[in-house]
C-alpha cells in the first residue's frame, strides 16, 4: 500500500512537470528518492542482510540429508565356487545432524548477521539523507538563479526607461549623446550578466533534472520562492540520531562479535548425528557338496536397513597458536573500531557546531542584506527624484541602480544559502525528515 502511494505521488509530480505545473520541494525529494540508483543498491543490500540473518538462525536447527547410490559391477569371486553379484545394487539413506555445542560460533554468527541487518537500515537512512541534501541544494540554487534572472530583467527595464528619458532630454538639448552611450554601455553589461546567469540557470536546471530522474531538457517550474524571515530557534547540537553515529556503533558491536567468533575456533564442538540406510539387490551364488556327496547350487539375496546414532566431539589440541593469534588480531580490530568511533564522534560534533554557526551567521547575513536592500531602494528612489529635477547627475543615477542590483543579488544569495544551511543542519543532526519508501 505504501509503495502504491509513493508511485501515485511520483506520477502526480511527473504529470505536473510535463503539464507545465510547478514542482514543490517535497515532490522533488520524493522523485529523487525513487530514482536514486544508489538507494536501490542499499535496499538490495538490506534484503541480502535479511537473508543472511535467516541463514544464520537456521544453523541452530537439525540438518537433513538424503543419499541414493546405484552400483553395477561384474561378478566377484569370493572363494572357489562362490561369487557375489552386484548388478544394480543400490543404497538409500537419510542422515540428521544436530549441532549441540559449537563454541559460540553459531550465536556469534547470528549476532553478526543481526548487526549487518541493522547497519543496512542505517545505510539506507544515510543514503536518503545524502539524496535529499543534494536535491535541496539543486532546488534552492536553481531558485536563487531564477530570482537573479528576474532581478536583472527588472534592472534592464529600469535602464530602458532611463534610456528613453535621457533620449527625450537629448532631443530637447538638455543632455548629450555621451549620456546615451553610457546608458547603452550599462545595458550591454546587464545583458552580459543576464546571459551569464541564464547559462548558470540551465546548468542548475539540468542538475535538478538529473537528481529527480527527468530528461535533461525538461522545463521545470518551481513552486517555492526564496523567503527566509524567521530566525533559527531551538538549535540543538545533539546528533545521537545521526545514522553515521549508529553505523560506527554497529561496527564496534560487530568487532566484539568477531572476537567471540575467533575464540570459538579453539573451543570444542559437539554434534549429534543419526541416520538410516537401506541396501538391496546383492546376490551371492555358489555350490557345495552335501554330506552324501551330491553337489548343491545355492543363491542368497541380501537386503537390510542399518540405523545409526553417533555423538561426535571435536577438541582442538594443538594448532601452533594460530587460533590465539586470530583472537589477538580481532581484538586489535575491535580497538580500531572504538578509536574510529571516538575520532568520528569528535568530527561530527565539530560538523554540528559548524552547521549551527552557519545558520546563525546566515540569518545575520540575511538581516544585513535586507537592510542593504532597503537602503539601496531608498537611495534609488531619492536619486531618481533628484535626477528628474536636475539635482543629480547621470553617474549618480547609474550608481544608485547598480547598488540596488547588487543589494538585491546579495539578499537572494543569502536567502538561498540559509535554506541550504538549514537542510545541512538537519542532516548532520539526524533530523532530516522526508517521505519514506
Amino acid at each position: 500500500m505504501k509503495r502504491l502511494v509513493i508511485v501515485l505521488i511520483l506520477l502526480l509530480c511527473a504529470s505536473a512537470v510535463y503539464a507545465g505545473g510547478a514542482l514543490t520541494l517535497d515532490c522533488c525529494r520524493d522523485m529523487a528518492l525513487e530514482h536514486s540508483r544508489t538507494l536501490r543498491q542499499e535496499y538490495n543490500k538490506e534484503k541480502n542482510a535479511v537473508y543472511d540473518l535467516q541463514i544464520a538462525r537456521l544453523q541452530r536447527l537439525p540438518m537433513f540429508d538424503g543419499s541414493l547410490m546405484g552400483v553395477y559391477m561384474k561378478d566377484q569371486e569370493l572363494m572357489e565356487g562362490t561369487t557375489i553379484q552386484m548388478r544394480g545394487m543400490y543404497t538409500a539413506g537419510i542422515n540428521i545432524t544436530l549441532p549441540v555445542y559449537a563454541g559460540g560460533r553459531i550465536s556469534a554468527g547470528i549476532k553478526l548477521a543481526g548487526i549487518a541487518k541493522d547497519a543496512a537500515a542505517l545505510q539506507i537512512r544515510k543514503a536518503k539523507d545524502a539524496v535529499v541534501a543534494e536535491v535541496d541544494n539543486c532546488y534552492y540554487t536553481l531558485l536563487a538563479v531564477r530570482e537573479k534572472v528576474k532581478m536583472l530583467e527588472a534592472y534592464s527595464r529600469q535602464m530602458d526607461g532611463l534610456y528613453d528619458m535621457v533620449e527625450m532630454s537629448v532631443r530637447a538639448q538638455l543632455s548629450t549623446e555621451n549620456d546615451l552611450l553610457r546608458i547603452d554601455a550599462r545595458r550591454t553589461e546587464i545583458e552580459y550578466q543576464k546571459q551569464k546567469v541564464r547559462n548558470g540557470e540551465n546548468l542548475c536546471r539540468m542538475a535538478l533534472c538529473k537528481a529527480v530522474g527527468l530528461p535533461p531538457d525538461t522545463d521545470i517550474e518551481l513552486a517555492d520562492t526564496l523567503l527566509v524571515v524567521a530566525p533559527p530557534q531551538d538549535l540543538s547540537e545533539d546528533f545521537s540520531q545521526r545514522p553515521e553515529l549508529g553505523l560506527l556503533s554497529q561496527q564496534v558491536a560487530a568487532s566484539e562479535a568477531q572476537v567471540k567468533m575467533a575464540r570459538s575456533a579453539y573451543l570444542p564442538t559437539i554434534a549429534l548425528a543419526g541416520g538410516y540406510s537401506y541396501y538391496g539387490n546383492i546376490k551371492m551364488k555358489g555350490s557345495t557338496m552335501l554330506p552324501d556327496g551330491t553337489p548343491y547350487q545355492y543363491t542368497n539375496k541380501f537386503r537390510d536397513g542399518i540405523p545409526m546414532v553417533a555423538l561426535s566431539v571435536n577438541i582442538p589440541v594443538w594448532h601452533w597458536g594460530s587460533e590465539i593469534k586470530k583472537v589477538k588480531k580481532s581484538k586489535l580490530d575491535l580497538e580500531n573500531s572504538r578509536l574510529a568511533l571516538e575520532e568520528n564522534t569528535e568530527l561530527m560534533s565539530m560538523e554540528v557546531c559548524q552547521a549551527v554557526q552557519n545558520l546563525t551567521d546566515g540569518y545575520a547575513m540575511i538581516q544585513t542584506a535586507e537592510l542593504g536592500l532597503r537602503q539601496a531602494e531608498d537611495s534609488r528612489r531619492v536619486m531618481r527624484c533628484k535626477f528628474d529635477v536636475g539635482f543629480a547627475t547621470l553617474t549618480d543615477m547609474l550608481d544608485a541602480e547598480a547598488q540596488w542590483s547588487q543589494a538585491r543579488a546579495n539578499l537572494i544569495e543569502a536567502q538561498a544559502q540559509q535554506l541550504i544551511n538549514n537542510t545541512e543542519y538537519l542532516r548532520v543532526t539526524g533530523r532530516l525528515r522526508y517521505s519514506a519508501r
